[in-house]
């Protein structure tokens, strides 16, 4: 499965790289091409495409902060979950994403 997604707090200096560095692990783990960008104060750090949204399965936001330039992941499935839920249990958040997506396809 590809991912891709965004992970934000409110001064993206801790739990933000926590969270993209956990996710993306994660993927590396399921075997799946996860690729998470980091907004903070100062902007963002591993920057997703459009190109790249667009040829992922989906989209996962790591925040309850307002993300910018949404208008990348148009027409992709989004997916909003609590950026501590992402560092504490990332694997299981990428599960049920995931199957979430998969069962909305059929």
């Amino acid at each position: 499965m590809k991912v891709v997604g965004t992970a934000a707090c409110p001064l993206g200096l801790a739990h933000t790289p926590m969270a993209a560095k956990a996710l993306m692990k994660a993927g590396e783990k399921l075997g799946w091409d996860v690729k998470i960008e980091q907004m903070s104060a100062t902007g963002f750090i591993n920057k997703i495409a459009r190109e790249e949204a667009q040829a992922s399965d989906f989209v996962l936001i790591a925040s309850d902060q307002k993300i910018e330039e949404m208008d990348r992941f148009d027409g992709k499935p989004v997916i909003r979950v609590d950026i501590n839920t992402c560092i504490k249990a990332p694997e299981a958040v990428l599960k049920k994403c995931g199957a979430a997506v998969e069962a909305k396809k059929q």
